[in-house]
């Protein structure tokens, strides 16, 4: 596949990659709306930091509200999203050895001028996340609307991504910090993982 080619191809040569339309117009929509019902319902819960005993909640770090999803209990439109990411997990096995056997997922909204602060995705005791996953659900999303990840490279250079409908910015989660700047409107994103076994 074209699209998984670029991003492959930018993964090995700079850690991350972005493909932009991973999900079409009709799929953002009914996924921000999915997402929006839930948020609506009360069944999401404020974003923390840290894993199992030694995870706490704190908006001075991360200020986003998140369901996570289950594969086997999604609807239709989220089954249709699992059904890509484990498309593009084997792929990169296939085309770069990762041994990646699973992926963890869930929703996550930040409310207007919320944000999460610099860090790397990785457990201080679990190290199966091997690639970060984002994926947008922002339709119309302005420049001026700002919620930007920044990604922090080698060298001091970093990389600001908009969080555009459709888009996938994949990196490695091991090695790249990264950070979500404050926005002007809600910020919508399917975000997850792609892990290995152990």
């Amino acid at each position: 596949m074209e699209i998984f080619d670029t991003l492959i191809d930018s993964i090995a040569e700079h850690g991350y990659g972005i493909a932009d339309d991973f999900l079409d117009a009709s799929e953002v929509a009914v996924l921000s709306q999915t997402l929006r019902n839930r948020y609506i319902a009360g069944i999401f819960k404020n974003a923390g930091v840290g894993q199992g005993a030694e995870h706490q909640v704190h908006t001075q770090i991360r200020g986003d509200h998140v369901l996570w999803l289950e594969e086997n209990t999604t609807q239709p439109e989220e089954q249709l999203f699992f059904e890509k990411i484990n498309t593009l997990r084997q792929y990169l096995n296939q085309t770069c050895y990762l041994g990646l056997r699973d992926f963890e997922f869930h929703y996550a909204l930040y409310p207007v001028g919320t944000f999460y602060k610099r860090h790397l995705d990785r457990f201080r005791h679990d190290s199966r996340r091997k690639m970060s996953v984002i994926c947008y659900l922002n339709e119309a999303w302005q420049p001026t609307d700002g919620g930007e990840l920044v990604i922090y490279l080698p060298e001091n250079q970093s990389l600001k991504v908009s969080p555009t409908a459709g888009r996938l910015v994949c990196f490695e989660a091991d090695k790249l910090e990264h950070e979500v700047l404050p926005a002007i409107r809600e910020r919508m994103s399917i975000t997850g993982w792609l892990r290995t076994g152990a």
